[in-house]
């Protein structure tokens, strides 16, 4: 995912590669980084962070140990720097813990590496609201941005737009094992549902419709869509997608050391605003 975030940065001009300095634990990764984009690498997080303004931390959640914040706490940033985080279930208050007390939280998905990512993010309230500014500049570089003033809506949107790439894929790929075993070619098969979903999900943006709408105009009564439909209805496919997000979810929260007990059949979910 860092790298997924540090290309768009250096290709669209807004931070110069001279200007980025990149530590990993694994060495190779670093310099497959320096030699793609030509970024400076350094051998510990301190050096790495000497005087910087920004830091961007995209760490495994289990690589968030004590001695990890120590390094943190080590570093020399600007007074007024600023930690990005992409770390999914970590929460403002852990971040925190960095000894940097500009923090922002950001859930982005995979598709950032084509810069077609959609993250949602959040902030501590000392943020000024230029620096808010510059931090939604940034995350707009690599696709879409929404700010949400409660970092309630992270963990949600975790099961949305974080994990959502996933479930997209799996119904991919069961639709392209459907058409091989019918008897289509793979590779015509595999065309067929990319562009199906990729055309059907810039019809619905475009559209500004409701998808019961647009489901509705192609479903002809006793046609061949109201007998697949019906199936799927059957199956329970919106119970077992709704069901599906709420695991996601309610595992965001266990990452972030909440309560989960929330959801269909449990107490009622936590609204953001309930005091």
């Amino acid at each position: 995912m860092a790298r997924a975030l540090v290309e768009p940065l250096i290709k669209s001009g807004m931070q110069p590669a001279s200007q980025v300095s990149v530590f990993d634990v694994s060495a190779p990764s670093m310099d497959r980084m320096r030699e793609d984009f030509g970024v400076n690498t350094s051998q510990c997080i301190p050096s790495c962070l000497e005087d910087t303004s920004l830091v961007l931390l995209a760490v495994k959640p289990q690589n968030l140990t004590e001695g990890f914040f120590k390094q943190l706490q080590k570093s020399k940033t600007k007074e007024d720097a600023i930690l990005l985080s992409v770390i999914a279930g970590t929460p403002l208050s852990t971040l925190e813990e960095s000894g940097i007390e500009k923090v922002v939280r950001s859930m982005p998905n995979t598709p950032a590496t084509i810069g077609q990512r959609m993250t949602v993010w959040s902030c501590t309230p000392n943020l000024t609201t230029e620096e808010r500014q510059t931090i939604d500049s940034i995350l707009r570089s690599f696709g879409e941005s929404m700010y949400v003033d409660d970092e309630v809506f992270i963990d949600m949107s975790t099961s949305i737009s974080g994990s959502g790439p996933a479930y997209i894929f799996m119904l991919m790929e069961a639709m392209i094992d459907a058409g091989v075993h019918m008897g289509f070619p793979r590779d015509k098969s595999t065309k067929l549902v990319y562009h199906t979903m990729l055309g059907s999900t810039l019809y619905a943006i475009e559209s500004k419709e409701h998808p019961a709408i647009l489901r509705n105009r192609v479903t002809s009564p006793s046609g061949t869509t109201a007998s697949a439909l019906y199936e799927l209805e059957n199956g329970k496919f919106r119970t077992v997608i709704k069901d599906a997000m709420w695991a996601c979810y309610r595992r965001s929260l266990e990452m972030g050391n909440h309560d989960s007990n929330v959801g269909p059949n449990r107490r009622q979910a936590p609204h953001p605003n309930d005091s």
